[in-house]
């Protein structure tokens, strides 16, 4: 075993005095060591619930014959981060999770892991670190929240979908009808906050809403990046099955986390690695579902930062490629005309279930259940096929996601097709520049955006930043004071799977790169075109050459700590917005 080199032989005497002095017994010295990252934390209610799975993770892995070893991984909420000086640190925390996986398991010599994660950047943090250790690991998400019942506020929101139906705004009658029977989300809270500040709901029904919109432990219930991180988690046969949609409250999760302790011990013994589970054909499958159930953008950043630590390189035209071969299968929240969040792709059959959909596509590759995909796939049923649609009657004929390329993003930039309203697909817009998020959001919220313009927001990329911050604030604002499908917003920062509207995110190369993004100006015409997949600038190109020559690279926005170590090593968000390996600077 791995671990032997710390506790076996004469000069080993001292190693073992040190496990001894944890508590373990003479017998258990010849076991697997099993490490459990955990990234329990009290201020994420995706992580609360995780000191129970740890116990059941904990028995597995002694009943499988190992010996478990938990110890912290961090863990940031990009909700309570939103908005202020935390999200800077989001998606640089990506990295920070997978040295801390990759320095315990290392200096410790562990034979396997356990990665019990949930939230946005953990996840794929710990994918990156399996990936690049490689040795056995397991993935168990800790699950997703249950909606919740803003009952108090019933009334007043069914009055204010029909107020808004008649006003012709459907996006939001939508919303405000569906909080009133009762299956709130946590995103609904960002449109209660619009609504008060419109004047359509009273404070007494925004706190109601407040109160509903996170009703305990989980991942926040729509397809945002935690859960979508999640599915294709399961998808790509890191995870058992039926863990990506196994609610964190619900018993069968805690099965679930006692089959993984069990599992990975056996995987140990079976020496079965991560790069022999994530193949080419694994994050293919993985962009399959993301098409399928129309997922978070982020996946964009994360499947290629997980594929470079596994020595695979996918680039960003696969979900482009892909999304014109797979239809959007699965209508959940936050979409704009969602009903459904995940207890109902749950109940419907999970991951599994679009699996079993997406059977005659997927290409097969082995997986932590030891069994294969397809086969996983082929033991699996739909149980509703309004939640989980037949490919011959899907929400949309396409995938959830397009790349789209243009002199404004030569390098290409990513937007959630299944959020975007059909009138909406060919956009042509004024530029409205802003240098941050939040002289953007002062301004939407000041009701100074009108109709016919596109939203800039420049300066947010992974250097210029510097983290790249999620731009949920500004996506949601829009479509909560009604400008959903007039409005265009465009940024090189990204976006969380709550976005909906036509937003374009990861405009590459990035403004403090010197990408064209930092050369439009106030009043400059944009072209959007999702179906010809071009966004372009309508400025001449002698005039993009004169402000090329005046344009000055401004000075970092944060010069010291981590952050500033992060935004001189990070790469573009084309390429995943990976630290660049040593060999490389």
């Amino acid at each position: 075993m791995r671990s032997d080199v710390i506790k076996k032989g004469l000069e080993r005497a001292p190693h073992r005095a040190l496990l001894f002095g944890c508590g373990l017994t003479r017998d258990q010295i010849d076991k697997p060591f099993i490490g459990v990252a955990t990234a329990f934390t009290d201020i994420v209610p995706g992580h609360i619930g995780m000191r129970d799975l740890e116990r059941h993770i904990e028995r597995g892995i002694y009943a499988g014959g190992g010996v478990a070893f938990f110890f912290g991984v961090m863990a940031i909420c990009d909700g309570l981060a939103m908005g202020h000086r935390g999200m800077h640190y989001s998606l640089a925390s990506r990295e920070l999770v997978a040295d801390t996986v990759e320095s315990m398991a290392e200096a410790h010599a562990l034979d396997g892991l356990v990665l019990l994660t949930d939230c946005d950047k953990i996840t794929p943090g710990m994918l990156m670190a399996a990936a690049r250790i490689n040795i056995p690991s397991i993935v168990v998400t800790a699950g997703p929240m249950m909606a919740g019942q803003a009952t108090a506020a019933a009334d007043c929101l069914t009055q204010l979908g029909a107020d808004l139906r008649k006003a012709g705004d459907e996006t939001m009658a939508t919303a405000a009808e569906r909080l009133a029977k009762g299956h709130t989300i946590y995103g609904d809270a960002y449109y209660a906050a619009a609504w008060r500040k419109k004047g359509l709901i009273a404070q007494e029904h925004l706190d109601a809403i407040e109160m509903a919109a996170c009703p305990g432990a989980g991942s926040c219930q729509g397809l945002y990046t935690a859960n979508t991180m999640a599915c294709l988690t399961e998808a790509m046969g890191m995870s058992l099955p039926g863990c990506a949609t196994a609610l964190a409250v619900g018993a069968a999760k805690r099965r679930v986390a006692y089959a993984s302790g069990e599992r990975l011990v056996a995987m140990v013994q079976e020496n079965l690695k991560p790069r022999e589970i994530m193949t080419e054909a694994a994050f293919r499958n993985a962009i399959r579902v993301d098409n399928a159930l129309g997922g978070s953008t982020n996946t964009v950043l994360h499947l290629p930062a997980i594929a470079r630590e596994a020595g695979i390189e996918v680039p960003i035209e696969w979900f482009d490629q892909i999304s014109h071969e797979v239809p959007h299968i699965a209508n959940l929240l936050p979409g704009p005309t969602a009903q459904h969040a995940m207890e109902d792709l749950d109940r419907a059959g999970g991951v599994p279930a679009v699996l079993a959909r997406l059977a005659k596509a997927l290409e097969d590759h082995p997986t932590v259940a030891g069994v294969s995909e397809r086969e996983i796939a082929q033991a699996a049923r739909v149980l509703d096929d309004e939640v989980i649609r037949p490919l011959d009657r899907p929400y949309h004929a396409e995938g959830g996601m397009a790349i789209l390329k243009g002199n404004l993003a030569p390098d290409g930039c990513v937007v959630k097709t299944s959020a975007v309203a059909a009138e909406m697909r060919r956009f042509t817009g004024k530029a409205r520049v802003f240098e941050s998020e939040e002289s953007a959001t002062e301004t939407i919220l000041g009701g100074r955006i009108q109709a016919g313009q596109v939203v800039v927001i420049r300066y947010e990329g992974p250097k210029g930043g510097p983290g790249m911050r999620e731009m949920l604030y500004p996506t949601s604002l829009i479509s909560g004071m009604g400008l959903n499908t007039q409005v265009a917003l465009i940024t090189d920062g990204r976006f969380s799977g709550a976005t909906i509207g036509l937003s374009l995110g990861h405009i590459s190369p990035e403004a403090a790169e010197g990408g064209p993004i930092a050369l439009v100006e106030e009043g400059d015409e944009i072209v959007i075109d999702i179906e010809a997949r071009r966004i372009e600038l309508h400025v001449p190109e002698a005039e993009l050459k004169r402000r090329r020559a005046a344009w000055r690279r401004p000075e970092p926005k944060i010069k010291t700590g981590y952050l500033a170590r992060y935004a001189s090593l990070v790469t573009s968000a084309s390429t995943g917005a990976i630290v660049k390996p040593a060999e490389e600077k």
